[in-house]
């Protein structure tokens, strides 16, 4: 999962881009209303992290202007201003949810896996491909009922596969799920992780189409 953090407290931010990467999202950060904006243009992101004032400008009125240029990226409010009327305010402006200030990082992350669930269309918290079950909440996967030890970035780039339901991901839509803007890619990084996944999963679980990336194979 990818995730836009948008806050100007440094020690708020920082605090948030290391838990939230705990909790398995590649988090990306900003600090004003313009390059928020920038980042909502051109990146693709699963939520957004948004805070309400920032130092050039209130977040509400970012949350207006995108989704007037109809981005509907989920976004969640993250204020000190949660009074009702506050809280009203943000949600009938698009924000797909509200939290105040202070706030449990745990129920966070909860309420961001939620709200970029619903902007996928699914219901269930769990990922599910065959035998395979992936739970975002706790990080864990299983097979056929038996415990799958996976790494961080080989969880996202079987849970990206999965979100997808058997079609293809491009390797910069893999890429984009598994670094951040300051993060070192590696060139052959995606191919390394899919490699390690045919190791435990079988080779004929993730198929390679030629030119276009990869998805979800193995026997129906």
């Amino acid at each position: 999962m990818r995730v836009l953090v948008v806050e100007d407290d440094p020690v708020l931010l920082d605090g948030l881009k290391v838990g939230l990467g705990l909790a398995g999202a590649t988090c990306d950060v900003v600090s004003t209303c313009g390059d928020a904006e920038a980042a909502l243009a051109t990146g693709d992101f699963d939520a957004v992290v948004l805070d309400r004032m920032l130092p050039d400008g209130s977040g509400l009125d970012v949350l207006k202007r995108v989704r007037a240029s109809g981005n509907r990226t989920p976004i969640l409010l993250l204020t000190a201003l949660d009074e009702t009327s506050d809280r009203i305010a943000g949600l009938d402006a698009g924000a797909d949810d509200y939290i105040g200030k202070p706030f449990d990082l745990e129920e966070l992350a909860a309420r961001i896996r939620a709200i970029a669930r619903r902007g996928q269309g699914r219901a269930a918290g769990a990922l599910e491909w065959r035998d395979l079950t992936l739970d975002p909440a706790t990080m864990s996967a299983a097979r056929g009922g038996e415990a799958l030890a996976l790494s961080r970035r080989e969880f996202a780039v079987l849970a990206a596969l999965i979100e997808r339901r058997g079609a293809i991901a491009s390797r910069a839509e893999i890429e984009d799920r598994l670094y951040g803007w300051q993060e070192e890619i590696e060139s052959n990084a995606v191919e390394v992780h899919v490699h390690h996944l045919r190791a435990k999963l079988g080779r004929d679980a993730i198929e390679t189409v030629r030119g276009l990336g990869y998805r979800m194979g193995g026997p129906r």
